[in-house]
């Protein structure tokens, strides 16, 4: 779907609905208020039974502390704030980060024709189509995005990055292999920055080995799920490209004399809840809940990964989250006594 389809698709959601969409206006704090709820906005209060906050995974961009250090001639931007080559100082860019943000970045800047450097991480790399679907469809049919909050290996991994893929001309496969062979000088991560020289970790082959393995294991899954469902994909050959690796380890980089005029900090997002004036966050900031209901009566979040499953913070499905949390207000809502009334009326009458 493209990015028109799902503006269109969001103004007709509240055309059909008549939603009383508000646009905008900034929340500026949730409040406790005796039983209901006090949203302090940069327009007026307002005073409501139950709140969603639905405000997605990303709030704070992250960028390294380290950043201060580095010279003010070089225009510093996170990812968020780009918009297109053309914006940005004449003279070569780096790129920090290699998830699907800065993985399309890079690859758009270094086809207008810039000099790219392109610090390397652990995203992994998928083909867009395979064996005659997108990559994402097979997921979907193989259940990947319903594994369970609980099933994961560790609390840290509903926040993995998603794997390197573009929605460029309809869907186009993105691999850092071939932004090699293209010109991108590829870098392992960036530890810190002295007297105008980035310090760059010896971990770049270290970290592509990575992204090549998790393309292998994907591909493995998909393979071994067609051959167990007994489906008629017809076989399809990935090309094993290496050309990163001939790249030789550079270790410090040279600001000036690399040409640098723009570091893009793709380097992700923490959470902010801190408008919501009540002790529903952990220690990594993420809202305590279960599928997105709080120990508050009326208190709830929505949209985001590991609410339920990894699907509770993708688009297409999130509308199954959304109905459990609005059942549940559904439910609030009924009178105190009302549905055992119901029922034992419903039970006399046979």
């Amino acid at each position: 779907m493209l990015l028109t389809e799902v503006v269109q698709y969001f103004d007709d959601y509240v055309e059909r609905f008549k939603l009383p969409v508000h646009c905008e206006i900034e929340v500026l704090s949730v409040e406790q208020l005796e039983d209901r709820y006090l949203l302090r906005t940069s327009e007026r209060e307002h005073e409501a039974d139950n709140v969603v906050i639905a405000t997605g995974l990303y709030q704070a961009p992250k960028i390294p502390q380290f950043s201060e250090r580095i010279p003010l001639n070089v225009l510093q931007i996170h990812s968020m704030e780009y918009k297109n080559p053309s914006l940005l100082p004449d003279g070569a860019v780096l790129v920090v980060g290699t998830g699907q943000s800065g993985a399309q970045i890079a690859e758009e800047l270094y086809q207008s024709a810039r000099k790219v450097y392109l610090s390397v991480g652990t995203a992994g790399r998928v083909p867009r189509r395979y064996r005659g679907r997108d990559v994402n469809d097979w997921f979907t049919r193989m259940g990947m995005f319903d594994t369970k909050v609980q099933e994961l290996k560790s609390p840290g991994d509903k926040f993995q990055p998603h794997p390197q893929i573009s929605g460029k001309n309809g869907g186009e496969s993105l691999n850092l292999h071939q932004f090699a062979r293209d010109g991108v000088v590829l870098l392992g991560h960036v530890r810190g920055v002295r007297d105008g020289r980035l310090l760059i970790a010896p971990d770049m082959n270290e970290t592509l080995a990575k992204v090549d393995q998790f393309e292998i294991n994907a591909l493995k899954a998909v393979d071994d799920y067609i051959a167990r469902m007994g489906l008629n994909a017809a076989a399809q050959t990935v090309p094993e490209l290496r050309d990163g690796y001939a790249q030789g380890v550079i270790t410090e980089l040279d600001l000036n004399a690399s040409g640098i005029s723009s570091i893009i900090w793709a380097t992700g997002y923490s959470f902010d809840f801190s408008f919501v004036k009540l002790p529903v966050v952990d220690s990594d900031g993420y809202p305590i809940q279960t599928r997105g209901v709080t120990d508050y009566d009326g208190l709830y979040f929505l949209g985001m990964p590991g609410l339920l499953s990894r699907r509770s913070g993708i688009l297409f499905r999130v509308g199954d989250d959304a109905a459990y949390i609005a059942q549940h207000i559904g439910t609030r809502s009924i009178p105190a006594g009302f549905l055992s009334e119901s029922w034992q009326g419903r039970a006399a009458r046979g």
